[in-house]
């Protein structure tokens, strides 16, 4: 008789710990989730893409301000435009 007694506040403490356990976290979400949050969850798995795509990107600087100004006006040329006709339309 005694060990069924045992046995039940045994199962009684565990699930009061489980739920102080739960409060407690619970309480403390906010303080713990910028240390966690960022680990886990879809918006980190977007910081670290983003980050291996940063991580390939490198800068290429001019130094023919030339070169730039022609490429600056081939891309112009290239940009679709409507003709005085079609805007009337």
């Amino acid at each position: 008789m005694r060990s069924g007694k045992i046995g039940l506040v045994s199962w009684l403490y565990i699930a009061l710990l489980a739920l102080a356990v739960a409060v407690f976290v619970g309480a403390e979400w906010p303080r713990l989730e910028p240390r966690l949050g960022s680990k886990l969850g879809p918006e980190a798995r977007r910081k670290r893409e983003r980050a291996k795509r940063k991580a390939s990107l490198r800068v290429i600087q001019h130094t023919d301000a030339d070169d730039f100004a022609a490429s600056v006006e081939r891309d112009l040329a290239q940009l679709p435009t409507i003709e005085e006709t079609d805007r009337r339309n």
